[in-house]
């Protein structure tokens, strides 16, 4: 297989939170959606998830014709993916799951077609394993909420085809998201381990009573987030180097850093600090509701994007031009 289809018509299995997102992220950039999901009442949830979230998507950018009316749904698993270009999977995290889905959707969807999951923690060497085509499958991992978050996760499986890695990362692209290549399999990806060994030492310094669940959430948010939703820590390293840059960086500063490696800590996380913790949270989040919250997160990081988007070339284009005027993979 060297070449796939040019993506006219996606078909979404599973749509809880992360599948409903990653509906209104596709509806956002102009193409035709199928959405399928076992339970009795996922069409209604669907629909009001990507009624709540269009103005968000909407802030980022719609492509042309883009519209909710474009969303279809069937429970009908065969249906859904019958005449799909691109398939993206967010169903629970059970291998045995998976692969049965996996190899069900295979047998279902034209033979051109990509499916693409967006597990985050079983490989997709795993995922494949019943596939009778199993070089057109790949994983496609998003960070939440995607249709807000541009970063998503590529890595194939042993048998997936380079072609396939090719297109997905084009395809992606094309569609306004950051999509990076793994080179490798391992569990969690890139960002959630990246995102753990952070949150392991925060719940370490809660723990042993140096900052409350408040404070812990502004050191991060208001310090180095704030850099991190800028630059990553390679190039933030590279500005902290001075007039000698990132050499200079790592010939001075980066021992002292690999030194203190050895006081980071690992926390033992007892009944005491998850109720700690939750304490703290709900504290922290007063009177504001998880719709509330996310609402607020959800703009501030469309601002932040936007505000990326005039000033770094190499990001997402904040608006797709659409299935019908895109480039072929």
């Amino acid at each position: 297989m060297n070449t796939h289809t040019p993506v006219h018509r996606v078909a979404i299995v599973g749509t809880g939170t992360i599948g409903a997102s990653w509906a209104t992220h596709y509806l956002a950039r102009g193409f035709d959606v199928t959405a399928t999901d076992p339970s009795p009442t996922a069409e209604t949830a669907l629909r009001s998830y990507v009624e709540a979230a269009w103005d968000a998507a909407a802030s980022i950018g719609l492509a042309p014709g883009a519209s909710p009316d474009r969303l279809s749904f069937t429970a009908d698993l065969p249906r859904a993916v019958a005449d799909a270009d691109f398939v993206q999977e967010n169903a629970p995290e059970r291998p045995e799951l998976k692969v049965k889905l996996f190899a069900d959707i295979d047998d279902a969807t034209p033979p051109d077609a990509i499916i693409a999951s967006s597990s985050s923690g079983i490989t997709m060497s795993a995922i494949q394993a019943e596939c009778r085509r199993p070089e057109r499958t790949v994983i496609g991992h998003p960070f939440n909420p995607p249709h807000v978050v541009p970063l998503v996760e590529v890595v194939g499986g042993t048998r997936t085809a380079p072609e396939t890695i090719r297109d997905v990362m084009s395809f992606y692209a094309a569609i306004g998201k950051k999509p990076i290549h793994l080179k490798k399999e391992l569990p969690g990806h890139v960002a959630n381990r990246i995102q753990a060994a952070l949150y392991r030492e925060v719940v370490y310094l809660v723990q042993e009573g140096v900052l409350d669940v408040a404070d812990s959430d502004d050191a991060v948010s208001w310090g180095p987030g704030l850099r991190w939703g800028v630059m990553g820590p390679h190039l933030l390293w590279h500005l902290g180097g001075g007039e000698g840059g990132i050499q200079h960086f790592m010939d001075t500063l980066m021992p002292r850093m690999v030194a203190s490696w050895e006081e980071l800590g690992t926390p033992r996380f007892t009944p005491e600090l998850k109720e700690q913790i939750v304490n703290g949270v709900l504290e922290e989040a007063g009177s504001h509701s998880v719709n509330d919250l996310a609402a607020r997160r959800d703009a501030m990081l469309s601002a932040l994007l936007a505000v990326r988007a005039r000033h770094d070339p190499s990001g997402p284009p904040s608006a797709a031009t659409g299935p019908e005027t895109k480039e072929e993979p």
